[in-house]
């Protein structure tokens, strides 16, 4: 695919990864992802900001064919989906210099083994000129590592906001077309890769309010021609209250969990309580993610094995203590043989999440009605808690 216009002297370049299905060993992508780059010339210096992932290189490097010059290469973020392909672009236009924050610089001479003197690095709120485009970079710390920056094109009003904002899809529209597939995939990305830094992005999206952004220009997914909606769905995953939603993770070995789940569920809805079922043994870890991302409360069906957890639920729960959803209550309840510590493991693994821990549930072997009846009662404490706190 070629460079595509985005408006006069503004192109997309980059590349169309159709086939990509996890990233970083370990992120499900069901529907690919893209590369974004973005080439800018103003009237006396070019600039062309991030690079592409490494494998599809030959993509970029093929789409620089006509391109005369590049003066500067911003680098937002030094993870090599981003950078990758700088050495590459650098060794064509050897007279570029690498834009980045300071901390950035030091990680793409470790990572990509970039000399020193390729660099030039700027501060928060500072300025470049490109003749008539001007760049303002804007140091965004933790989204979603230390050292990521965005770029703020003040003539055209553009935000070319690197993570900040990004869905993984694989498509060749250049503009989002269907908000509502967008949103997910968002929100998907937003919950695997973003979440754990919600405080600080919430710092960051505050250093938005003053500027005028009639664009949103991601590295990953498509342009937003219209950004407030996305804007304005971040600022619900990152600050908003939680949902009136019990997210309800669960593997079940004979079944006598499974029976315990399926209770709890339809007792919840029988309250007025969404609830969000995720079997361990066959769900999309991004969709139970996303799930988090509004969940006021984890309900963990968990059995117990060799005297603890389901290596299954312990996934989990070292899933939702690493991710730092919002929730504000926990539970457990499962089938138990013999004994164990299923709920002391548990518990010892989810430090980060400021929860307040619900009477949990176990039995041994199959549920019985008294059994029944306490799941009922751990229902009516769980609806009481979300009416208090007036989740809707």
């Amino acid at each position: 695919m070629q460079k595509r216009k985005i408006m006069e002297k503004i192109h997309w370049l980059g590349a169309v990864d159709w086939d990509r299905r996890l990233f970083d060993s370990l992120i499900p992508l069901p529907d690919g992802t893209t590369y974004n780059a973005y080439l800018i010339e103003g009237s006396e210096k070019t600039a062309l900001l991030d690079t592409v992932d490494p494998p599809m290189a030959e993509v970029l490097t093929a789409q620089l064919d006509n391109v005369p010059k590049i003066d500067f290469v911003v680098s937002h973020h030094a993870e090599q989906d981003h950078s990758g392909t700088i050495p590459q672009v650098l060794e064509r236009f050897p007279q570029a210099k690498v834009v980045a924050t300071p901390k950035a610089k030091g990680m793409l001479m470790d990572i990509l083994k970039i000399p020193e003197n390729a660099f030039v690095t700027v501060q928060d709120g500072e300025t470049l000129s490109l003749g008539d485009k001007t760049l303002e970079f804007i140091h965004t710390p933790w989204v979603h590592w230390p050292e990521t920056m965005v770029t703020y094109l003040q003539e055209d009003k553009i935000l070319f906001s690197c993570d900040f904002f990004g869905s993984h899809i694989a498509t060749s529209d250049l503009f989002v077309t269907d908000q509502g597939r967008v949103h997910e995939a968002a929100k998907r990305y937003f919950a695997e890769i973003m979440m754990p830094f919600r405080n600080i992005i919430a710092k960051n999206m505050k250093k938005l309010n003053g500027y005028d952004i009639q664009m949103i220009a991601p590295s990953h997914g498509q342009i937003y021609d219209r950004p407030s909606w996305i804007m304005d769905a971040y600022q619900d995953w990152v600050a908003g209250d939680p949902h009136n939603l019990v997210v309800l993770p669960f593997v079940s070995m004979h079944g006598s969990t499974r029976k315990m789940v399926d209770h709890l569920t339809a007792a919840l809805v029988e309250r007025g309580i969404r609830v969000e079922l995720f079997n361990l043994a066959v769900t999309d870890i991004g969709k139970l993610a996303m799930a988090l991302v509004d969940a006021a409360t984890i309900v963990v069906g968990v059995p117990t094995v060799l005297a603890g957890p389901h290596p299954l639920a312990a996934y989990a729960a070292l899933l939702a203590n690493a991710l730092k959803p919002k929730v504000r209550f926990l539970s457990i309840i499962g089938s138990y043989g013999w004994g164990g510590k299923t709920v002391e493991t548990l518990a010892g693994m989810i430090p980060n999440l400021k929860v307040e821990v619900i009477d949990p549930v176990l039995c041994k072997g199959l549920p019985a009605e008294a059994d029944f009846a306490s799941l009922d009662r751990l229902a009516d404490s769980i609806a009481q808690k979300h009416k208090e706190n007036g989740f809707r």
